[in-house]
């Protein structure tokens, strides 16, 4: 499984609505099992990022299609980073010359 993690900003439309953001990420959690994700945690935050969401997918591709299917609501613009494990590190570590 690869690790994900996403910074995600409300919109317009996903400030007006705030008040159901606990209910929109209960419904985002259940909707990533359908593309083999599993959401890790979601955080609110202060700063520039609203929300922090850690993942687990099975690929790439099941990301970006989790991403685009919580982003195509409207509420939330999501920047999605692939995270290395320590282990995964070590391993890329082991490749350079």
């Amino acid at each position: 499984m690869a690790n994900f993690i996403g910074l995600a900003t409300f919109t317009d439309q996903g400030m007006r609505t705030v008040k159901d953001t606990v209910k929109r990420a209960d419904a985002a959690r259940e909707l990533a099992t359908r593309f083999g994700v599993q959401v890790k945690d979601i955080s609110w935050t202060l700063g520039k990022y609203d929300l922090v969401l850690q993942c687990e997918a099975k690929d790439e591709a099941s990301m970006v299609a989790y991403t685009l299917a919580i982003t195509s609501a409207g509420n939330v613009r999501v920047q999605t980073l692939r995270a290395l494990s320590r282990d995964e590190m070590a391993k890329v570590i082991e490749k350079m010359p």
